[in-house]
């Protein structure tokens, strides 16, 4: 008896040139759609970018058409709203900077899809994200790299729980980008050319200051700019407009590069230095999820990557209380509160969780 899968069709050519390869390998596959946003699922249109757009819907009912497969909407509104919306509004409000795919892969594209297709008599659930699943020789699973290095998407997969991990299949990690595209051209497939996703899916124009005024009972006040020694520089428009690193949109000419160093809701203070005051060697992270390690062990040598778009570097690693203490062995730019820590051990996920504080300012 063929074993069922569940796809996540995003309507992009990621997740369609999944379903297609594992209807080649033998599987039962049906196609399912999240509606994540209001009327996301029932606006027709032409193709736009891949994500969870208005068209993405349409954009995968065509493509299920195309590969004769069953094909479902799902609403997964509130859980979305629950799981990432709402953390994301109140985490960039208290002064941090979220990575939202994070929640919505742990909660929505795997936990929540999850339970409603085993509802369906599925085995596994299957997406079009860049990775690979490995056994480890302790016996655990963890998400490892995929084909390319040049879209690895293992860093928004740390928070996987090992029971989401041994019913998930990630066909595409085993190509490079460019050859799934030739797949999708190959095949005619309506989405072959779409191109790739670039921004948080529910703010689809990147003004996030401007999403929590309108979607939370939350109005920015104005407060001071100040240097590391507590010189009040000038006025800032509140703080959700800002985050570390940041150095255009200050609103303020300082004379030279200025850049976002600290952000301090309980005194409503926005830290300005030099590019210089940007890095720091330590950071706290909590909420960690062990993938494939069981636990860290005190002084381990790990890779971590402390953003998307961080390339990695080496670190050591201390369990505290409620989380871990990372220090570098090189200065880092930027240590984002609200980020994602992600430990790699060789090509797989070790572990990881949420940056709390640079060491600086713990």
């Amino acid at each position: 008896m063929k074993k069922r899968v569940v796809v996540g069709l995003s309507g992009g050519v990621d997740s369609s040139v999944a379903a297609w390869l594992l209807k080649e390998q033998g599987y039962d596959v049906m196609g399912v759609t999240m509606e994540l946003l209001h009327g996301q699922a029932r606006t027709p249109g032409k193709i736009q970018e891949d994500g969870c757009g208005p068209s993405a819907a349409e954009d995968a009912r065509r493509v299920a058409e195309a590969l004769n497969i069953p094909f479902y909407v799902m609403d997964f509104q509130e859980v979305f709203q629950k799981h990432v919306i709402t953390p994301f509004i109140s985490a960039y409000c208290s002064g941090c900077t979220p990575n939202p795919c994070v929640l919505c892969n742990r909660y929505v594209k795997w936990e929540a899809l999850l339970k409603r297709g085993m509802e369906l008599g599925a085995d596994y659930i299957a997406t079009g994200h860049y990775a690979r699943i490995k056994r480890l020789p302790n016996g655990r699973l963890a998400a490892a790299a995929s084909a390319t290095a040049a879209k690895d998407q293992t860093y928004a997969l740390y928070n996987l729980t090992q029971e989401q991990l041994s019913r998930t299949l990630m066909p595409v990690g085993e190509y490079r980008k460019e050859e799934i595209r030739e797949i999708a051209a190959r095949l005619e497939l309506p989405v072959a050319h779409k191109p790739d996703s670039q921004e948080i899916c529910f703010i689809p124009d990147q003004d996030y200051a401007g999403y929590i005024q309108k979607n939370a009972d939350y109005q920015p006040h104005p407060g001071c700019f100040v240097d590391l020694q507590g010189r009040r520089l000038g006025q800032h428009r509140g703080i959700i407009h800002y985050t570390v690193g940041q150095r255009k949109g200050l609103g303020i000419a300082f004379g030279q590069p200025m850049y976002v160093v600290q952000i301090r809701p309980e005194t409503n203070e926005v830290v300005l230095g030099t590019n210089e005051e940007t890095f720091g060697d330590t950071l706290y992270g909590t909420g960690i999820n062990y993938m494939g390690l069981e636990a860290f062990q005190p002084g381990e040598r790990l890779l971590a990557k402390i953003r998307y778009s961080h390339r990695g570097d080496y670190c050591r690693v201390y369990p505290q209380e409620e989380g871990v203490k990372c220090v570098f062995e090189r200065p880092q730019r930027a240590i984002t509160p609200g980020q994602a820590v992600v430990f790699y051990r060789e090509d797989y996920v070790a572990g990881g969780g949420t940056i709390v504080s640079d060491g600086r300012f713990s």
